[in-house]
Formats: C-alpha cells, sequence, structure tokens
C-alpha cells in the first residue's frame, strides 16, 4: 500500500473516532490562510517639480562657475534726458555702467542602499533594484526643486532682532509669570527643516555612505536676546519682531528666564500665547549659532536672490493682510506690479503661492465691489441642472497686469507646494521686447555642468548602492525683475 494512503486512512478513522468533536475546529482566526498581498508596492507620496521642470537646463562650459558680464546701464551725456547739440557740434561721449557677475555650480545628490537579501526577498513582488534608484531620483529632483526656491549660500541672517512683548485682555489661561521670550529668525530651508515637534534646524553632521562627514546648517539664523514681561492670570501675552531681509518664518521660545522652550514657529513675525506652555519641546540654549546658509555647498535660489539683489521688489507685511481694491484686485499685488513698471519697465510672467495666499487673493478678489459698495464688480452666471444642482467654488488662476505695453498682461497665479504661507513670489521668465538685443534668452536658467547621473558603487558589503547627483547653478540674469511679498497674514 501506498504510505500516503495509509497515513489518510489512518487519519480517517481517527476522525471517524469521534476525535474531531474534540474541539479542534479551524477558522480563519487560527491562521491558516493566505497572504493577499497585491504587488508591486503603492508609492504614495506626492513629487510636485514645478520650476525643475519651467526653468530651463542650459549646458556649462566646465570650469567652477558660470561667468557673465553685464551692462548695467547706458549713461548719455551733458544731461541724461537732453539730447540737445548745437548746430555743426558733436554731442558728448555715452558711458557704460557694466559688471562681472559668477555664479558657482554646487552639486546636488541622495543615495539609497539595497542588500542582497532585500532583492532576493522581492523577486515576484517587483523589480526592487530599478525602484531603489526610482525614489532616490525623485527624491534627489524634490530637493532640488526646494533649492531652485530658496538654497542659501551667500544670505547669512546673523542674530535676530530683540522682541517686543506685551500682556493685554481677559479670558486666558496663561498661568501668572513673567515670561521670557526669545525669537529665531527662519530662511525658506529653515522654515522647511524645522517643526515645534521636531526642533529649529540648527546644524548636523551628515555621514555618507562612503563613510566620511560634512557639516550642514539647517536655516536657522541666531537667536536674539531675550526679553520680558509680567503677566497675570487671564491675559494674552504678545511677542512681535522687525524682521530681517531673508527672515521668512520666525521660532518663538517662551518661559521664564534660563527656561525658554520652543511654543510656535510662525510665518508673521509675531506670535500669541495665551494658554499653558509646553514643557516638553526644544530649548533655546539649542541654538547655538547662525546656521543660516551653506556657504560653500549651495547656491542661491529664487528667494535668496531676490532678497539679496537689492533691486527685486520686497515688501514685509509683518501680518498685515492683504487688501481689497474695491474693483477686483488687491491692492499690494498692483502696487508691486505698478513699481517693476515704473523702475523697470518689466512684468512678472508667473506668480507662485501657498495653498493660504490662493485663497487670500481668491477672495479679495471675489468679494470686491465697486465704490458704491451696491453692485458687486464681478457677476457669475450659473446654470442651474434640472435637479437644482449649483456648482460652488472659484479661483483666481491668473492676475491682469495693465502696467506693461499693448494691452496688459495675463499672470498665472501658480500654486506651489513649497512656499511658505504668507509668501508671493513673482518673476519674469523673459525680459520684454523693450530690452532690445538683451542676450538674455531667459531671466533664469539652470547652467549645468553635469546633469542627473547614477552611480551604483562597487560592493564593499553585501548590499548594493546607489547615489544619484547633479551639478548645477542657479543663474539669474535679471533680479530686478522679480519681487517677494512676505509676512503676509491669514485673512
Amino acid at each position: 500500500m501506498n504510505p500516503t494512503d495509509q497515513t489518510l486512512g489512518l487519519l480517517k478513522g481517527v476522525y471517524e473516532g469521534g476525535l474531531a468533536k474534540a474541539g479542534n475546529t479551524v477558522t480563519t482566526g487560527t491562521g491558516l490562510v493566505a497572504y493577499d498581498l497585491q504587488a508591486p508596492s503603492k508609492n504614495l507620496y506626492p513629487v510636485i517639480t514645478i520650476l525643475g521642470k519651467r526653468i530651463p537646463r542650459v549646458r556649462g562650459k566646465g570650469g567652477t562657475a558660470t561667468n557673465w558680464r553685464q551692462v548695467n546701464s547706458i549713461i548719455g551725456s551733458g544731461w541724461d534726458n537732453s539730447g540737445w547739440v548745437p548746430e555743426g557740434q558733436r554731442a558728448g561721449v555715452m558711458s557704460l555702467n557694466a559688471s562681472n557677475k559668477a555664479a558657482s555650480y554646487a552639486t546636488l545628490g541622495e543615495e539609497g542602499a539595497l542588500t542582497f537579501e532585500a532583492v532576493s526577498a522581492a523577486k515576484g513582488f517587483e523589480d526592487e533594484r530599478s525602484l531603489v534608484s526610482m525614489r532616490v531620483l525623485q527624491k534627489a529632483m524634490l530637493k532640488e526643486e526646494a533649492a531652485i526656491l530658496g538654497g542659501n549660500a551667500s544670505l547669512a541672517l546673523g542674530t535676530a532682532n530683540t522682541p517686543t512683548l506685551s500682556a493685554t485682555g481677559t479670558g486666558a489661561s496663561l498661568p501668572t509669570a513673567t515670561y521670557s521670550v526669545i525669537v529665531v529668525g527662519l530662511t525658506f530651508e529653515g522654515y522647511q527643516n524645522s517643526s515645534v515637534a521636531n526642533g529649529v534646524a540648527t546644524s548636523k553632521t551628515v555621514t555618507g555612505q562612503d563613510g566620511q562627514t560634512f557639516p550642514l546648517n539647517g536655516g536657522s539664523g541666531m537667536k536674539s536676546t531675550n526679553a520680558t514681561q509680567a503677566v497675570t492670570l487671564g491675559q494674552t501675552l504678545t511677542a512681535t519682531v522687525v524682521a530681517k531681509s531673508g527672515e521668512l518664518a520666525w521660532a518663538w521660545f517662551v518661559g521664564t528666564a534660563g527656561s525658554e522652550k520652543l511654543q510656535s514657529i510662525t510665518t508673521v513675525p509675531s506670535a500669541t500665547f495665551s494658554a499653558p506652555l509646553n514643557s516638553g519641546s526644544q530649548a533655546a540654549t539649542a541654538v547655538t549659532a547662525d546656521s543660516s546658509q551653506n556657504a560653500n555647498t549651495a547656491f542661491d535660489g529664487l528667494l535668496t536672490t531676490a532678497f539679496n539683489s537689492g533691486t527685486a521688489y520686497t515688501k514685509q507685511f509683518a501680518g498685515a493682510t492683504l487688501t481689497a481694491s474695491g474693483r477686483g484686485t488687491v491692492v499690494e499685488i498692483d502696487t508691486m506690479l505698478r513699481a517693476l513698471w515704473d523702475q523697470y519697465r518689466v512684468s512678472p510672467s508667473i506668480l507662485l503661492v501657498n495653498s493660504q495666499e490662493q485663497n487670500n487673493i481668491t477672495t479679495k478678489v471675489l468679494s470686491g465691489s465697486t465704490a458704491n459698495s451696491v453692485t458687486p464688480l464681478l457677476r457669475q452666471n450659473v446654470t442651474v441642472g434640472g435637479d437644482g444642482e449649483i456648482r460652488a467654488g472659484q479661483v483666481v488662476s491668473f492676475y491682469y497686469n495693465p502696467f506693461c505695453l499693448g494691452q496688459g498682461k495675463m499672470i498665472p497665479v501658480v500654486l506651489h507646494p513649497n512656499v511658505p504661507p504668507g509668501t508671493i513670489l513673482a518673476y519674469a521668465e523673459d525680459l520684454p521686447a523693450q530690452y532690445q538685443n538683451d542676450n538674455v534668452p531667459n531671466v533664469a536658467e539652470m547652467h549645468i555642468r553635469r546633469d542627473w547621473y547614477d552611480i551604483e558603487w562597487p560592493p564593499v558589503t553585501r548590499s548594493y548602492q546607489h547615489g544619484i547627483y547633479v551639478e548645477e547653478v542657479l543663474a539669474v540674469y535679471a533680479p530686478f525683475a522679480m519681487a517677494v511679498l512676505s509676512g503676509i497674514g491669514n485673512g
């Protein structure tokens, strides 16, 4: 007899004998079930690289930097705006104002690793080696997007200004005490890298896959001198600070003198405290130096270039909100557009905004009315379905600029996930026709010394190690064609 048949016969006899009735029931809860695993893995993370795709990429010519010489102005002889010459005589000699410019190349990169066992275990599920490279590239491109927007090689925030404090009101639950407040200014990178839960990003030492280390600053300035204010139960403590150029956010440390802890990070230069303080967050003593820039490894992004230029239009709102003009526009944006025309005869071609500012712009535009405040400036025709359905929701996707040659210009309002709340960045992607023979095909370009490349390092341990890098720099030829509105309050 076949041994298997014999074994089955014995089992049958046992069950027929009643043993199966002794409580050996198998259910799904026993765990003897298949595992329904869908393949491949689902990559549920956004990869948005608006600027990386929008700004032209131009091949560089080697060296450590891309260099150019620019003529800033042409200066007429005599009076600059008077060209009169007597009969039979010659005019004086005009002159040029020129300068040398350079933008140093920087390297961006990211690495990943995959053990031999992970490769073996993933067979039949997904091609893990190719997916590791893809994810590393995606993360590197996200870092490039942040660098284009707000990389900082040259703007040091220094020590934040000392805050001004006050205590007012009733009904708050902040305990009676004399409170000390310290503020730390944050760049774009500092805002992205910091949180109340994890603390202000100062400086860290990064260990590469090759075992070597390097310092990396997180984008925070040096903490301010502390200010103190007596508060009685029921009052709200308010702190304000005069913003410095390049600060896009502020970290607030509050407590009794010597024990200040991180309580809030704001994108306006003020904060209020009305409830008992958080005692478990980062201490102000953790901030010991200005960690706002990476001078030797980074390049300046659009925001930093604008703040540094001395020619870009910048406005610090100090917590004030946008203002409806009453004619379907925003006062402060109109002022910015007019200033760019009056000073440099240029118009932005894009407005980059956070979701907060997109909502605020839409609110100001759609709630605007004519001077008599009776007849709305905007009229909407709505098609009502047979079941009475009305579709809600409007957004300002373009902003009309009348301050330019011709019939004006429609500027797209682009929602960008990395622009901080309270900030609007505007810039011209090309110069208008009145800049004749400017030799500037693009106001901003990514100069590429070596475009994205993937390195699979020789195995030195039982893992595959990937590195993806790019050598590039953002070159902005006409920073006067840029504008930054910051510190805008929500409302």
